[in-house]
């Protein structure tokens, strides 16, 4: 198969941007093409690497392509836990051709942070890094052996940044909207205590750790220091907390009740801090949908997450329109970034790369409506927003997924 992209706005989280042709020859970004070559012409919409996705708790295939993702690193909290080479295989099988599902298989038997799984068979059969999964590992001595044995098979070590014994039962953030509606809430500094400690086992192991989503001043902090000394740990993000405070709770809207909670402006703003100068290096969807049955209790009995597959793309331009950030480096964070976690070739436009290419439109205006997703739940935080940006079309390995 081969394909002639003109005409488009070509970014790359390598090379740049730059306008002109794109050349796909039997599945991978060619520099030339000889022979005949189907022609698609882009008419100035932007052509960029698929997005990998890195940290969702469902496989969506609808959302996932009306979200202009191809790959995604799927979380072990399952039913089953990815705790087993079967288990992990099938996975990991099962969206090809038009989406690859990339497991993180589960660090410690059953995700309870105790006896360490079998994570050299289970990367054996697919699987791409470890997790802790939706809570942290309490056990330092356990999380100490996980780092060691993941470093020992080349695997980073995805973890979730809470202190146990300060979020035990809490769903908001200390401070005045949690104090006002009255919510069982948890101090911010329960994430930097989890990072600290995992900080200075990763440095003691050289073993490769990834904070799936850091979202305070204090987190952020440590990993820069941790970083200028040579630790080898990467942090991601979402929307939900560059775009959203916690006064995004104050009506007990449950759309708004997510994991790690709604931190408070300043953190907010300290994480927009943490885009512009490149400490954080993955931004994901958190794709985590819950059906109207989990969401429509009270505000503290309903279930953490967010469906954000579908509006990944556009609420990650809004960082490009506020400054932040450049197109080619938003695309290291949705990308390349990701990829590089999981071990992948992919996530950039180079020559010799699989051509895993999104084509979309940065300029259409449309609203939020989380009751039109095309995905398997609608319970976004940000139904109504308008935003800008929509995938036009979509291409894995060269494949058009449709």
């Amino acid at each position: 198969m081969r394909l002639r992209f003109t005409g488009a706005r070509i970014v790359c989280p390598l090379s740049g941007e730059r306008t002109g042709d794109l050349f796909v020859a039997d599945g991978v970004i060619a520099d030339t093409l000889d022979g005949p070559a189907e022609v698609i012409d882009c008419n100035g919409a932007v052509l960029a690497p698929g997005i990998v996705d890195l940290g969702v708790f469902a496989v969506d295939r609808a959302a996932c392509r009306a979200g202009g993702i191809v790959r995604v690193g799927l979380m072990p909290d399952q039913s089953p836990v990815l705790d087993d080479p079967g288990i992990v295989q099938r996975s990991a099988l099962v969206g090809k051709p038009d989406l690859w599902i990339h497991p993180i298989a589960a660090a410690t038997r059953a995700l309870a942070g105790t006896d360490l799984a079998e994570m050299a068979i289970c990367a054996s059969a697919g699987a791409r890094a470890v997790g802790t999964g939706r809570a942290a590992i309490a056990d330092a001595g356990v999380m100490h052996r996980v780092l060691a044995y993941a470093r020992d098979l080349g695997l980073a070590v995805v973890t979730h940044a809470e202190d146990a014994g300060l979020v035990a039962g809490a769903v908001a953030t200390e401070g005045e909207t949690a104090t006002r509606l009255g919510l069982p809430a948890a101090p911010a500094i329960a994430e930097a205590l989890a990072i600290a400690r995992d900080l200075m086992l990763a440095e003691d192991t050289g073993g490769r750790l990834h904070i799936r989503q850091v979202t305070t001043a204090a987190g952020l902090d440590l990993i820069r220091a941790a970083k200028r000394r040579g630790v080898a740990v990467t942090c991601g993000i979402t929307p939900s907390h560059l775009h959203l405070s916690d006064i995004a709770m104050s009506d007990f809207r449950t759309f708004a009740h997510l994991s790690p909670p709604l931190r408070s402006e300043a953190d907010r703003l300290a994480a927009r801090a943490g885009v512009a100068d490149g400490t954080i290096d993955v931004l994901s969807s958190g794709h985590d949908p819950q059906g109207p049955e989990a969401k429509r209790l009270p505000f503290a009995d309903a279930e953490p997450g967010a469906a954000g597959a579908e509006t990944l793309l556009p609420l990650a331009l809004m960082l490009v329109r506020d400054g932040l950030l450049p197109l080619d480096r938003l695309f290291a964070l949705l990308a390349l970034g990701p990829a590089r976690v999981l071990g992948l070739e992919a996530g950039s436009l180079t020559v010799g790369m699989p051509a895993d290419v999104m084509l979309f439109d940065d300029r259409v205006a449309w609203r939020i409506d989380g009751g039109a997703f095309v995905g398997r739940a609608g319970n976004t935080p940000f139904d109504g927003l308008p935003v800008e940006g929509r995938v036009l079309r979509l291409w894995k390995g060269g494949r058009e997924v449709r």
